[in-house]
């Protein structure tokens, strides 16, 4: 794809994925869109060599591969991983609170979020809804109500004069979103669940609203921005842009060797679930395509992963939070992640490897540690190579703010992780 068309298509796919539902349902579309054939964890499997398949689980979690015409054993596979979910506040299971003639949703905080920047947003809400049909049968939806429908307000400062000098957070009794005045005739959460799942799904009103998975998020959409449009700013560039970043390269590239994009949820709470890192979806889909055994082990022995999680970009403001030698500048490439502690699984051989493919690629690289004093966070790298033992590098486009509500990235670096990635895919040899 095209440098000029890259960002705009990245932030459309960005603004059309509110939730990791959503998200996995665009690159599902596209994927679809571009001949990929859906497949059922539950039926039998039956690749052939030059096909094209994609795999989801718990709508939210994706795994698509292409079958190359070497046989896996002899050329093993090319992998990327990303991560669908982004830090935000999901709506508790009994949201409703009547407080002082307001009324408000009950949030969990999902991940490592920055709160400060919540407040004073338009927010909306979007996710999954489980219903009984007028069959008695369960189904799901997804819903996304897209129009600001509640907010944060802050405290003034004239009812908090330290506000600025040391304001502290408590997410359970100050992070409560206002959603409206209370009223006589207020429907509950789920008659609001229901008249969205009608609107949206042209339904029979008589569905049951059963349970929900659904998160707020900030209505304004990405921009390209800069006094030259050097930056992008947008919601949930940790990490959708590496998503698309994976499955726009994996269009875009030819397949002799077997490649794989896996795309998990729940990274940002420890990757514990059957979507997650930690669960057997992509081990799954290994062993069904090399039948598991020997030939299975054959083929993670010549196979590599490239994961890809955004990384700290030296802020200019704070730059004493990096190490000297070690901060990555935002437009001057993909940043190669190392943590001798494993919190990233890059070694020497993988960097390398990663190193090389962006001299192929013609894109300059950096690198990432962070300083000793200071934590680093993780990826799904380590635990992907944990489970499948395939050789891991982590990588990622540099960033400010992450895990805000709204993050800023370079406008070169996710077109430049792309084309990495497609040289990646392609290339006979690595």
């Amino acid at each position: 794809m095209q440098t000029d068309l890259f960002n705009p298509a990245l932030l459309q796919f960005i603004d059309r994925s509110p939730t990791p539902f959503h998200a996995t349902a665009e690159l599902a579309g596209r994927l679809a869109a571009a001949g990929y054939q859906a497949l059922d964890e539950t039926c039998e499997w039956q690749p052939v060599a030059g096909g094209r398949y994609y795999v989801t689980r718990n709508d939210s979690s994706l795994v698509a591969f292409n079958v190359g015409t070497a046989p896996v054993v002899d050329s093993g596979m090319r992998l990327a991983g990303a991560h669908t979910d982004s830090p935000c506040l999901r709506v508790r299971p009994q949201p409703e609170i009547r407080a002082h003639g307001y009324l408000q949703l009950g949030v969990e905080v999902y991940g490592g979020v920055l709160l400060n920047p919540w407040f004073d947003r338009e927010l909306s809400l979007a996710g999954r809804v489980t219903y009984l049909t007028v069959d008695g049968k369960r189904e799901s939806r997804l819903i996304d109500f897209k129009r600001p429908i509640c907010i944060i307000p802050s405290l003034a400062i004239h009812l908090d004069r330290e506000a600025n000098k040391n304001r502290q957070i408590n997410a359970q009794t100050q992070v409560v979103p206002v959603v409206a005045m209370v009223s006589d005739d207020q429907p509950d959460f789920r008659t609001l669940l229901h008249q969205q799942l009608i609107s949206e799904h042209q339904l029979a009103p008589t569905v049951n609203v059963l349970d929900y998975d659904l998160s707020l998020y900030d209505t304004h959409g990405g921009a390209q921005v800069g006094l030259n449009g050097e930056f992008i700013a947008s919601a949930r560039l940790d990490n959708l842009l590496s998503c698309f970043c994976g499955m726009q390269a994996m269009l875009d590239s030819t397949h002799t060797t077997t490649s794989i994009l896996v795309c998990n949820d729940h990274e940002e709470v420890g990757s514990n679930s059957t979507a997650g890192a930690r669960g057997d979806l992509l081990r799954s889909v290994i062993m069904r395509l090399t039948g598991g055994g020997e030939a299975m082990a054959r083929t993670v022995a010549r196979s590599w992963l490239i994961s890809t999680d955004n990384a700290h970009g030296i802020h200019p403001n704070h730059p004493d939070r990096h190490d000297g030698r070690h901060g990555p500048l935002l437009n001057a490439g993909p940043v190669i992640k190392v943590n001798h502690g494993q919190s990233y699984a890059t070694n020497s051989e993988t960097s390398a490897m990663f190193r090389h493919l962006c001299e192929m690629s013609k894109v300059p690289c950096q690198s990432f540690v962070a300083r000793n004093d200071m934590g680093c966070g993780s990826t799904i790298g380590p635990l992907t190579a944990t489970l499948t033992g395939i050789r891991t590098v982590d990588v990622g486009v540099p960033t400010f703010a992450m895990h805000s509500i709204r993050e800023l990235a370079g406008s070169r670096d996710a077109h430049a992780l792309y084309e990495v990635l497609k040289t990646y895919f392609s290339v006979a040899d690595l």
